[in-house]
């Protein structure tokens, strides 16, 4: 059973999506939450294992609030989703920088929002290719900052993978794609993340960008160096 709390200042939208969740056999919704403030407090009590936020939210937003939660060491198995009206909005990133593992625009088609749960309860990052180019690309360019440090832990394997993983690819694409067994590739991400201490692939997409590994071209297409 997936365990998820909800977290939106709008009890219609909270009421919906719970209807939506409950009624399918392997999700469970265990809490309701109208701030960023009480689903932190409630995050800690039910550890849940994903948390659907919403970006505006009184009291405390949910880019605070999913910065606190995948900051818990407790909370180490939770993970958290964006809830969003404007898809690509401007603060996507900065929410996924606080430790978010995707987001979803509200409005999506039913069997998306239960699939985007179930992924999400993986530690899988919902992340389209599509989607991960343009929102890093655009991150990359409003936001030019130093290169993210880390690089010389990761062997050049390991570097590879990432930058697929930045490209947006599956573990079973980057198997394709290296000539190397799913397992083998599911290795390579999952030492890549350890050593770079990512909560899931969404932070090594951000990672890639920032240490320069990967680089948006015109379009917002990513290419690895």
């Amino acid at each position: 059973m997936i365990r998820v709390l909800l977290a939106d200042d709008q009890a219609l939208i909270r009421g919906g999506f719970r209807a939506l969740l409950d009624a399918e056999d392997d999700l469970e919704v265990v809490a309701e939450a109208a701030n960023g403030e009480q689903a932190v407090a409630l995050a800690l009590e039910h550890r849940p294992d994903v948390v659907l936020v919403d970006i505006q939210m009184p009291v405390m937003d949910g880019i605070e609030a999913t910065r606190r939660i995948a900051a818990d060491e407790r909370l180490s198995g939770t993970h958290v989703v964006i809830l969003t009206n404007y898809g690509l909005d401007e603060y996507v990133v900065d929410a996924m920088r606080a430790g978010a593992g995707g987001f979803l625009v509200k409005d999506t088609e039913p069997a998306d929002l239960l699939q985007g749960v179930r992924v999400a309860a993986r530690g899988d990052a919902l992340l389209s290719p599509a989607i991960t180019r343009r929102l890093i690309g655009e991150y990359v360019a409003r936001r030019p900052g130093p290169a993210a440090e880390g690089l010389e832990v990761l062997t050049n394997r390991e570097r590879e993978v990432v930058a697929l993983v930045a490209r947006g690819l599956s573990n079973d694409e980057i198997a394709a794609h290296m000539v190397i067994s799913p397992t083998t590739a599911k290795t390579h991400v999952s030492r890549a993340m350890t050593k770079l201490r990512a909560r899931d692939r969404a932070q090594l997409v951000v990672f890639a960008y920032e240490s320069g590994l990967v680089t948006p071209r015109r379009g917002g297409m990513g290419a690895d160096h």
